[in-house]
């Protein structure tokens, strides 16, 4: 048994060639949803369907978001439309006294979908409907995303990190913003000065996130602040990881980040953009999988592999890796 940690690209890519390594009927998958969203009045989860497309063979795997070929007929009639009537294409909140009004799961992150900022395929929004309705008639997140991988044939088991609301709201130099607005609205460029995980002090990990980390855990190289910061900010997970065996592999060679903003979010939690930083916010590893020309010392034990992952070919190697990390090096 193993449990991988994930966020929206990292993690996915080393999943996409896991299967060769670890047996899928006995990997569990957790997902952040720190990044979640309600659009629209349906709740988008970007991380957990990168997951459950991957899994599908549905997934867009040029842009790691969304389905594959899919139409996107009502996103751009929205877009139409509001430029039309006046409304620029840009992020729109609800207003503050709705933001912890109505669905619990989305406090704090309540947006219009006029003006939709975000891509929304057609098949995919079929996929928030059909979320969110389930959520309204009272089941739990967790409920809904089993039958969500029963009904793309997902492989693996995959869980949110919560049933409660937690939303990542990065702190810029042009104030508050949540992640999405931050990452996607706005291109990631108003400066970071902090991060926040809104909620999560009163927010628990679902049952059978306490479950999956008593098995070896593997943290692939998704962003260590806003991807996997979300899931150690729950109740009780720094400490179920200090208590199994946890593998990381690192999103950087050196002080090169692979893709997206971890550098300059790693440096405003004061981390150092760097292997080195990394393995300070994870205090918890017991292994690292570098990059070969990643020659940072670290005080634990390291394999070294090429940790770019740009196929399946690519990904079964790095899982080979995080193997011998986790027999021991």
């Amino acid at each position: 048994m193993v449990t991988f940690l994930s966020g929206g690209t990292g993690t996915p890519k080393l999943l996409a060639g896991a299967d060769a390594v670890f047996d899928p009927g006995d990997t569990t998958v957790v997902a952040n949803t720190g990044d979640d969203v309600e659009l629209g009045g349906l709740l988008v989860c970007p991380d957990l369907d990168t997951v459950l497309f991957l899994g599908g063979d549905e997934l867009d795997e040029e842009t790691w978001w969304g389905i594959d070929g899919d139409t996107s007929e009502t996103h751009d009639e929205l877009r139409l439309l509001s430029v039309e009537s006046g409304f620029p294409v840009e992020p729109r909140y609800l207003p503050d006294d709705r933001q912890t009004a109505g669905r619990r799961l989305a406090n704090w992150r309540r947006f219009s979908a006029v003006g939709e900022f975000m891509h929304i395929g057609d098949r995919d929004r079929a996929v928030h409907l059909y979320r969110s309705s389930l959520l309204d008639e009272g089941r739990s997140l967790s409920d809904v995303t089993a039958r969500l991988c029963a009904g793309f044939d997902v492989p693996w088991t995959v869980l949110p990190m919560s049933d409660d609301p937690v939303a990542t709201i990065v702190h810029t130099e042009d104030g508050p913003m949540h992640f999405q607005e931050f990452w996607i609205g706005h291109d990631g460029e108003p400066a970071i000065e902090s991060v926040e995980f809104r909620g999560a002090v009163d927010a628990s990990p679902a049952d059978s996130v306490r479950d999956a980390l008593t098995d070896p855990v593997v943290v692939g190289p998704s962003n260590p602040i806003t991807s996997i910061g979300p899931m150690l900010a729950l109740d009780g997970v720094r400490d179920a990881l200090a208590d199994t065996p946890v593998v990381v592999v690192s999103p950087f060679v050196e002080d090169e980040v692979f893709s997206g903003p971890a550098g300059e979010l790693m440096q405003a939690e004061g981390y150092d953009p760097s292997t080195a930083g990394v393995a300070e916010a994870y205090p918890f590893a017991d292994a690292f999988v570098l990059d070969t020309h990643d020659d940072t010392d670290l005080d634990r034990p390291v394999v070294r592999t090429d940790t770019r992952m740009d196929d399946d070919e690519d990904a079964a190697r790095v899982a080979n890796a995080v193997a011998e990390a986790l027999e021991g090096g």
